[in-house]
Protein backbone atom coordinates (compact mmCIF):
# COMPACT_ATOMS: atom_id res chain seq x y z
CA UNK A 1 0.00 0.00 0.00
CA UNK A 2 1.28 3.60 -1.00
CA UNK A 3 -0.15 6.85 0.61
CA UNK A 4 -0.73 9.96 -1.40
CA UNK A 5 -1.95 13.90 -0.59
CA UNK A 6 -5.18 14.85 -2.92
CA UNK A 7 -5.64 19.00 -3.20
CA UNK A 8 -8.45 20.69 -5.54
CA UNK A 9 -6.91 23.47 -7.73
CA UNK A 10 -8.75 26.35 -6.56
CA UNK A 11 -8.84 28.43 -3.19
CA UNK A 12 -5.29 28.96 -1.74
CA UNK A 13 -3.92 25.76 -3.80
CA UNK A 14 -4.56 27.94 -7.33
CA UNK A 15 -1.04 29.27 -6.34
CA UNK A 16 2.13 26.97 -7.93
CA UNK A 17 4.16 28.50 -4.87
CA UNK A 18 1.52 26.65 -2.09
CA UNK A 19 1.35 23.94 -4.23
CA UNK A 20 5.05 23.58 -4.28
CA UNK A 21 5.03 24.14 -0.55
CA UNK A 22 2.50 20.85 -0.04
CA UNK A 23 4.40 18.73 -2.51
CA UNK A 24 8.25 19.77 -0.81
CA UNK A 25 6.23 19.17 2.84
CA UNK A 26 5.02 15.66 1.58
CA UNK A 27 7.77 14.65 -0.04
CA UNK A 28 10.22 15.29 4.08
CA UNK A 29 6.75 13.44 5.65
CA UNK A 30 7.30 10.52 3.66
CA UNK A 31 4.42 10.48 1.46
CA UNK A 32 3.95 8.56 -2.05
CA UNK A 33 2.24 10.68 -4.19
CA UNK A 34 0.84 14.16 -4.56
CA UNK A 35 -2.21 14.13 -6.84
CA UNK A 36 -4.05 17.82 -7.93
CA UNK A 37 -7.77 18.10 -9.77
CA UNK A 38 -8.19 19.52 -12.79
CA UNK A 39 -10.94 21.54 -12.77
CA UNK A 40 -11.87 24.73 -14.87
CA UNK A 41 -14.51 26.23 -12.79
CA UNK A 42 -15.84 22.94 -10.84
CA UNK A 43 -19.31 24.06 -9.65
CA UNK A 44 -19.79 27.39 -10.22
CA UNK A 45 -22.42 27.99 -7.29
CA UNK A 46 -20.33 26.98 -4.54
CA UNK A 47 -16.55 28.26 -6.24
CA UNK A 48 -17.90 31.26 -6.83
CA UNK A 49 -15.31 34.19 -6.16
CA UNK A 50 -12.42 31.65 -6.00
CA UNK A 51 -9.29 31.71 -7.75
CA UNK A 52 -8.37 28.15 -10.03
CA UNK A 53 -4.80 27.27 -10.91
CA UNK A 54 -3.91 25.37 -14.37
CA UNK A 55 -3.11 21.84 -12.93
CA UNK A 56 -0.03 21.36 -15.13
CA UNK A 57 1.53 24.39 -14.15
CA UNK A 58 0.36 23.52 -10.28
CA UNK A 59 2.42 19.97 -10.95
CA UNK A 60 5.47 21.60 -12.76
CA UNK A 61 6.22 24.30 -9.77
CA UNK A 62 5.72 21.15 -7.53
CA UNK A 63 7.69 18.96 -9.88
CA UNK A 64 10.80 21.18 -9.29
CA UNK A 65 10.11 21.28 -5.46
CA UNK A 66 10.58 17.59 -5.35
CA UNK A 67 12.43 14.24 -6.17
CA UNK A 68 10.82 11.30 -5.59
CA UNK A 69 6.96 11.55 -4.86
CA UNK A 70 4.60 10.52 -7.99
CA UNK A 71 3.00 13.57 -9.24
CA UNK A 72 -0.40 13.72 -11.51
CA UNK A 73 -3.70 14.89 -11.76
CA UNK A 74 -7.04 12.50 -9.53
CA UNK A 75 -8.61 13.44 -12.30
CA UNK A 76 -7.98 15.09 -16.33
CA UNK A 77 -11.58 14.90 -18.44
CA UNK A 78 -9.72 13.99 -21.28
CA UNK A 79 -13.08 15.37 -23.55
CA UNK A 80 -12.27 18.91 -21.90
CA UNK A 81 -9.12 19.03 -23.81
CA UNK A 82 -7.25 18.33 -27.13
CA UNK A 83 -5.34 15.22 -26.85
CA UNK A 84 -2.30 16.71 -28.60
CA UNK A 85 -2.23 19.62 -26.34
CA UNK A 86 -2.56 17.34 -23.19
CA UNK A 87 -0.36 14.80 -24.25
CA UNK A 88 3.02 17.88 -24.58
CA UNK A 89 1.74 19.06 -21.20
CA UNK A 90 2.14 15.72 -19.79
CA UNK A 91 5.28 14.87 -21.74
CA UNK A 92 6.97 17.89 -20.73
CA UNK A 93 5.93 17.23 -17.10
CA UNK A 94 7.15 13.58 -17.21
CA UNK A 95 10.42 14.91 -18.53
CA UNK A 96 10.61 18.04 -15.79
CA UNK A 97 10.29 15.41 -12.62
CA UNK A 98 12.58 12.65 -14.34
CA UNK A 99 9.62 9.98 -15.16
CA UNK A 100 7.25 10.62 -11.93
CA UNK A 101 3.76 11.63 -13.82
CA UNK A 102 0.87 9.75 -13.16
CA UNK A 103 -2.11 10.36 -14.75
CA UNK A 104 -5.64 9.72 -14.24
CA UNK A 105 -8.71 10.06 -16.60
CA UNK A 106 -12.15 9.98 -16.22
CA UNK A 107 -15.87 11.88 -17.91
CA UNK A 108 -15.49 14.81 -15.64
CA UNK A 109 -17.91 16.88 -13.99
CA UNK A 110 -19.88 18.56 -13.12
CA UNK A 111 -21.26 17.98 -17.00
CA UNK A 112 -23.89 21.06 -17.24
CA UNK A 113 -20.73 23.28 -15.61
CA UNK A 114 -17.52 22.10 -16.81
CA UNK A 115 -18.77 21.53 -20.18
CA UNK A 116 -21.94 23.29 -20.80
CA UNK A 117 -20.55 26.86 -19.85
CA UNK A 118 -18.31 27.12 -22.26
CA UNK A 119 -20.75 25.41 -25.39
CA UNK A 120 -19.06 21.87 -25.24
CA UNK A 121 -21.21 19.17 -25.48
CA UNK A 122 -22.58 17.73 -22.37
CA UNK A 123 -23.77 14.02 -23.53
CA UNK A 124 -22.38 11.65 -21.72
CA UNK A 125 -22.18 8.99 -24.29
CA UNK A 126 -20.33 11.49 -26.55
CA UNK A 127 -17.96 12.68 -23.79
CA UNK A 128 -17.02 8.62 -22.85
CA UNK A 129 -16.63 8.41 -26.99
CA UNK A 130 -13.89 11.20 -26.51
CA UNK A 131 -12.65 10.11 -23.64
CA UNK A 132 -11.52 5.88 -25.12
CA UNK A 133 -10.53 8.07 -28.23
CA UNK A 134 -8.30 10.67 -26.64
CA UNK A 135 -6.88 7.84 -24.28
CA UNK A 136 -5.96 5.80 -27.39
CA UNK A 137 -4.44 8.98 -29.07
CA UNK A 138 -2.23 9.74 -25.62
CA UNK A 139 -0.62 6.51 -25.72
CA UNK A 140 0.39 6.66 -29.29
CA UNK A 141 1.28 10.15 -29.17
CA UNK A 142 3.68 9.68 -25.76
CA UNK A 143 5.84 7.18 -27.89
CA UNK A 144 7.42 9.38 -29.95
CA UNK A 145 5.83 7.52 -33.31
CA UNK A 146 4.54 8.69 -36.27
CA UNK A 147 0.66 8.76 -35.60
CA UNK A 148 -2.11 8.92 -38.49
CA UNK A 149 -5.61 9.10 -36.94
CA UNK A 150 -9.00 8.88 -39.09
CA UNK A 151 -11.48 8.56 -35.44
CA UNK A 152 -15.14 9.88 -34.95
CA UNK A 153 -13.98 13.17 -32.63
CA UNK A 154 -10.22 13.36 -33.39
CA UNK A 155 -8.40 13.08 -37.01
CA UNK A 156 -4.60 13.66 -37.08
CA UNK A 157 -2.47 13.53 -40.24
CA UNK A 158 1.23 11.99 -40.15
CA UNK A 159 2.10 13.96 -36.69
CA UNK A 160 4.99 13.04 -34.45
CA UNK A 161 5.52 14.97 -30.79
CA UNK A 162 8.86 14.99 -29.20
CA UNK A 163 10.18 14.02 -26.90
CA UNK A 164 8.36 11.04 -26.01
CA UNK A 165 7.29 10.31 -22.55
CA UNK A 166 10.38 9.37 -20.31
CA UNK A 167 8.16 6.67 -18.90
CA UNK A 168 7.71 3.87 -21.47
CA UNK A 169 5.62 3.10 -23.12
CA UNK A 170 4.02 6.15 -21.09
CA UNK A 171 3.17 6.96 -18.05
CA UNK A 172 0.86 4.99 -15.89
CA UNK A 173 -2.87 5.60 -16.84
CA UNK A 174 -5.45 5.00 -14.04
CA UNK A 175 -9.47 5.74 -14.53
CA UNK A 176 -12.14 6.89 -12.91
CA UNK A 177 -15.10 6.05 -12.56
CA UNK A 178 -18.08 5.31 -10.18
CA UNK A 179 -18.58 1.62 -8.96
CA UNK A 180 -20.95 -0.72 -9.84
CA UNK A 181 -20.90 1.28 -13.05
CA UNK A 182 -19.60 -1.57 -14.66
CA UNK A 183 -18.36 0.30 -17.80
CA UNK A 184 -15.84 2.59 -16.44
CA UNK A 185 -14.18 -0.42 -14.84
CA UNK A 186 -13.80 -2.43 -17.72
CA UNK A 187 -12.09 0.86 -19.51
CA UNK A 188 -9.86 0.78 -16.17
CA UNK A 189 -9.12 -2.76 -16.89
CA UNK A 190 -7.25 -1.80 -20.34
CA UNK A 191 -4.72 0.87 -18.41
CA UNK A 192 -2.96 0.45 -15.40
CA UNK A 193 -5.30 1.81 -12.31
CA UNK A 194 -8.51 2.16 -11.43
CA UNK A 195 -9.84 4.95 -9.06
CA UNK A 196 -13.43 4.60 -8.04
CA UNK A 197 -16.19 6.59 -6.28
CA UNK A 198 -18.88 4.87 -4.69
CA UNK A 199 -22.32 5.47 -4.17
CA UNK A 200 -22.38 5.45 -0.39
CA UNK A 201 -18.50 6.57 -0.20
CA UNK A 202 -17.53 9.87 -1.85
CA UNK A 203 -14.53 11.92 -1.96
CA UNK A 204 -13.33 11.97 1.54
CA UNK A 205 -15.24 8.86 2.67
CA UNK A 206 -13.71 5.59 2.29
CA UNK A 207 -15.68 2.55 0.92
CA UNK A 208 -16.23 -1.01 2.73
CA UNK A 209 -13.83 -3.40 2.12
CA UNK A 210 -16.61 -6.13 0.25
CA UNK A 211 -17.37 -3.36 -2.26
CA UNK A 212 -13.07 -2.88 -2.88
CA UNK A 213 -12.92 -6.89 -3.34
CA UNK A 214 -15.76 -7.13 -5.61
CA UNK A 215 -14.59 -4.11 -7.97
CA UNK A 216 -10.76 -5.56 -8.04
CA UNK A 217 -12.07 -8.93 -8.68
CA UNK A 218 -14.46 -7.58 -11.99
CA UNK A 219 -11.30 -5.41 -13.17
CA UNK A 220 -9.17 -8.18 -12.92
CA UNK A 221 -11.54 -10.69 -15.11
CA UNK A 222 -11.34 -8.19 -17.73
CA UNK A 223 -7.99 -7.76 -17.86
CA UNK A 224 -7.42 -9.22 -21.19
CA UNK A 225 -4.56 -11.19 -21.16
CA UNK A 226 -2.68 -8.56 -19.20
CA UNK A 227 -3.54 -10.33 -15.84
CA UNK A 228 -0.05 -10.78 -14.20
CA UNK A 229 1.05 -7.20 -15.10
CA UNK A 230 1.10 -4.46 -12.04
CA UNK A 231 -2.65 -2.78 -11.56
CA UNK A 232 -3.70 -0.10 -9.17
CA UNK A 233 -6.59 0.31 -7.12
CA UNK A 234 -6.69 3.56 -5.76
CA UNK A 235 -9.05 4.34 -2.86
CA UNK A 236 -8.93 7.16 -0.32
CA UNK A 237 -10.61 9.24 2.22
CA UNK A 238 -9.98 10.84 5.51
CA UNK A 239 -7.75 8.79 7.65
CA UNK A 240 -7.87 8.77 11.72
CA UNK A 241 -5.39 10.63 13.39
CA UNK A 242 -5.10 7.21 15.95
CA UNK A 243 -2.61 5.27 14.02
CA UNK A 244 -4.63 1.61 15.40
CA UNK A 245 -7.90 3.24 14.03
CA UNK A 246 -5.99 4.07 10.61
CA UNK A 247 -4.57 0.39 10.76
CA UNK A 248 -8.40 -0.64 11.28
CA UNK A 249 -9.89 1.60 8.49
CA UNK A 250 -6.86 1.08 5.81
CA UNK A 251 -5.82 -2.57 6.53
CA UNK A 252 -8.93 -4.31 5.24
CA UNK A 253 -9.09 -2.17 2.36
CA UNK A 254 -5.54 -3.22 1.17
CA UNK A 255 -6.73 -7.08 2.16
CA UNK A 256 -9.41 -6.46 -0.72
CA UNK A 257 -7.08 -5.20 -3.13
CA UNK A 258 -6.82 -1.67 -2.89
CA UNK A 259 -2.85 -0.72 -3.84
CA UNK A 260 -3.05 2.89 -2.84
CA UNK A 261 -4.44 5.26 0.25
CA UNK A 262 -5.10 8.50 -1.18
CA UNK A 263 -5.64 11.12 1.71
CA UNK A 264 -8.61 13.61 0.95
CA UNK A 265 -11.00 15.48 2.24
CA UNK A 266 -14.73 15.88 2.83
CA UNK A 267 -16.04 18.02 0.06
CA UNK A 268 -18.38 20.16 2.52
CA UNK A 269 -16.40 22.66 4.50
CA UNK A 270 -13.91 25.13 3.65
CA UNK A 271 -10.51 22.71 4.83
CA UNK A 272 -11.02 21.57 1.27
CA UNK A 273 -9.15 24.16 0.26
CA UNK A 274 -7.04 25.76 2.83
CA UNK A 275 -3.12 25.29 3.17
CA UNK A 276 -3.09 25.13 7.38
CA UNK A 277 -5.10 22.38 7.38
CA UNK A 278 -3.45 20.21 5.00
CA UNK A 279 -0.08 20.81 5.98
CA UNK A 280 -1.03 20.03 9.59
CA UNK A 281 -2.44 16.63 7.86
CA UNK A 282 0.86 16.17 5.79
CA UNK A 283 3.59 16.90 8.41
CA UNK A 284 2.04 13.90 10.67
CA UNK A 285 3.19 11.37 7.73
CA UNK A 286 1.03 8.35 6.42
CA UNK A 287 -0.63 6.20 7.81
CA UNK A 288 1.23 3.04 9.11
CA UNK A 289 -0.44 -0.32 8.69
Amino acid sequence: MRFSINIPNFGEFADARTVAAVAAAAEQAGWDALFVWDHVVHDKRERQGQPFGDPWMLLTAAALATSRIRLGTLVTPVARRRPEQLARQVATLDSASCGRVIFSAGLGGPIADEFGSFGEPTDPVVLAERLDEGLDLLARYWTGEPVDHQGRHYQVHDVTLLPASVQRPHPPIWIAGYWPHRRPMRRAARWDGVVPLFADARHGQAPRADQVRELAAYVHQHRDGREHEPFEVVVGGVSPGDRAQARDLIGPLADAGATWWDERRLQTGEDLFRLAPILRRIEQGPPVL
